[in-house]
């Protein structure tokens, strides 16, 4: 995605540390992969911003369509014979 955030993440060094600190190397290395995921899922304020700004154009074009529409839909009844 253009503009996403890169960020390092040492999954050794973690497992290096939580090895020192009584983990399991499975343990460890669990907690690593989990940790990898959840930074995985991270976005900056300014990946928000370019996501809320896309949004809003898109809606604002559906809006726009749908008001388009309904001025269409009242003046071909506004034509029709009584």
């Amino acid at each position: 995605m253009p503009g996403m955030a890169t960020i390092v993440f040492d999954s050794h060094a973690l497992i290096k540390r939580l090895r020192s600190a009584g983990f399991t190397e499975e343990q460890a290395e669990a907690v690593a992969d989990a940790s990898r995921d959840a930074l995985a899922q991270l976005v900056t304020k300014e990946d928000l911003d370019e996501r809320l700004k896309a949004l809003e154009h898109r809606l604002t074009i559906k809006l726009g369509g749908l008001v388009a529409a309904g001025v269409g839909i009242i003046l071909a009844a506004m034509r029709l014979p009584q």
